[in-house]
C-alpha cells in the first residue's frame, strides 16, 4: 500500500536527518571564511564523533513532541555499530551493524531491514563524507563563546544561512569531551524547529556486543526488507535528474530501492549542500490510486509532491518548504531514455538469441 511506502520514506528521511549535526564539522574542508575559534571546536567535535565510543540519553523535541532516547555508538577496527532506543511509548528501536540497519516497531510487530550504502550517514551523530574544497556552502559560521550547560562548560557555534534555501544550526560543544551536548535546528527568524539535548553521556573505552542486541523478541514479527541497488554514475545514463538546484546543492547519491508496499523499484536521489540534505523518491503512478500533490510536513522535515511523466515525485528534507518544492519541480526524466524505461538504473539489455 502507498501508506507503507510513505512511512518507510519518512523513516529513512528522519534517520538521515539525524546525522546532520556531524556534517556541520565537515565544513572545515570547505573554502569558507571562518574564525579560528569556531574552526578549532568544530575540528575537535569531528574527531570525537568519528573516533570515540559513546553512550548517552537525550531528549528530542520537534513539533511540540518530546521523546527520550538512548544512543549507543561504537567504533572498533574501523567498523561502526549503533543502537538507538526510544525510552517512551512503544519503544521503537534501531540497530546498525556495518551497512545493515534493522528497525523494530513493537506496536506494529514489524521489523524493517535496510541495506545501506557503505558511505551512508550514521544513525545519529554519525560522520558524513567530507565536502570538497571547491564547494560553496551557504552558511556563515560564528561563535566559540563559553556557555554553561547541564553544569558543564561548552562552546557555542552557530551556522547562519546565507539564503532562504536552508535552516540555521546552533551547537553547544562540551569543552572536556568535544561532544555536542545540545543542538538546535533554527528557522529564518531564529525560532527552534528541532532540538536535541543530552542529559548524560559517557565515553567508555569498550562497549560489549551484548549492548547491540534488541530488547524485544522479534521472533513473531513481520519482517520487511528495503533492498538498495546503487546506480552506476560513470557508465550508466541517469534516467532521473534535477535540471537545476538551489545554490550550493549537488547530487550526492542515486539508487533504486524496493520499499515495502511498493511493487515497483523506487528511484532515490539525495541532494546535499554538505550539511542539509534532501531525499527525492520517484515511483510510477499506480492505476486507480489517488495522486499526491503539494506541500506537507513530516515532523521537522518539509515535503513536497508532484507528478512528472506519470511518476509520483516526493522531496523530503530538513530544509525550508521552498527548497523541497524547488527541487521536486526540477526533477525530470533524462532525455537519453524515456521515463518508463526504468528508475535510475541502467536500461535492460536486449535479449540475444
Amino acid at each position: 500500500m502507498r501508506t507503507d511506502s510513505s512511512r518507510v520514506r519518512n523513516d529513512l528521511a528522519a534517520r538521515r536527518a539525524a546525522a546532520r549535526f556531524a556534517a556541520l564539522s565537515m565544513l572545515l574542508a570547505v573554502g569558507v571564511a571562518i574564525a579560528a575559534e569556531p574552526q578549532e571546536w568544530l575540528e575537535r567535535m569531528n574527531k570525537a564523533l568519528t573516533t570515540r565510543n559513546y553512550i548517552g540519553v537525550f531528549t528530542h523535541n520537534q513539533a511540540g513532541r518530546v521523546e527520550t532516547l538512548r544512543i549507543i555508538h561504537r567504533v572498533r577496527g574501523g567498523d561502526v555499530s549503533e543502537r538507538l532506543l526510544s525510552l517512551d511509548g512503544p519503544g521503537r528501536e534501531f540497530i546498525r551493524q556495518g551497512d545493515e540497519l534493522t528497525c523494530y516497531f513493537p506496536d506494529k510487530k514489524v521489523a524493517l531491514v535496510e541495506r545501506r550504502a557503505p558511505d551512508a550517514d550514521g544513525l545519529l551523530l554519525g560522520s558524513l563524507p567530507p565536502v570538497d574544497k571547491g564547494d560553496s556552502v551557504g552558511y556563515e559560521i560564528r561563535g566559540g563563546e563559553r556557555e554553561r550547560l547541564l553544569g558543564r562548560t561548552t562552546r557555542l557555534v552557530a551556522l547562519q544561512p546565507r539564503d532562504q534555501y536552508r535552516y540555521g544550526y546552533r551547537l553547544w560543544i562540551d569543552e572536556q569531551t568535544s561532544m555536542p551536548l545540545k543542538t538546535q535546528l533554527c528557522g529564518a527568524s531564529g525560532e527552534v524547529i528541532e532540538q536535541i539535548v543530552f542529559s548524560n553521556i559517557d565515553l567508555p573505552e569498550r562497549i560489549p556486543d551484548s549492548m547491540f542486541k534488541p530488547m524485544v523478541d522479534a521472533s513473531n514479527y513481520r519482517w520487511l526488507r528495503a533492498d538498495r541497488q546503487l546506480a552506476a554514475t560513470s557508465s550508466t545514463p541517469a534516467l532521473w535528474e534535477a535540471m537545476k538546484l538551489p545554490p550550493g546543492f549537488r547530487m550526492a547519491t542515486r539508487s533504486a530501492q524496493a520499499l515495502p508496499g511498493s511493487s515497483e523499484p523506487v528511484a532515490h536521489l539525495v541532494f546535499t549542500d554538505g550539511i542539509a540534505s534532501v531525499s527525492v523518491f520517484v515511483e510510477p503512478q499506480k492505476p486507480n490510486t489517488q495522486t499526491t500533490e503539494g506541500p506537507a510536513r513530516v515532523g521537522s522535515s518539509s515535503a513536497f509532491s508532484t507528478v512528472v511523466d506519470g511518476h509520483q515525485v516526493t522531496a523530503v528534507g530538513e530544509v525550508p518548504p521552498t527548497t523541497v518544492e524547488f527541487i521536486a519541480n526540477q526533477v525530470k526524466a533524462a532525455k537519453s531514455s524515456p521515463a518508463t524505461q526504468g528508475l535510475g538504473l541502467a536500461p535492460t539489455a536486449p535479449h540475444r538469441k
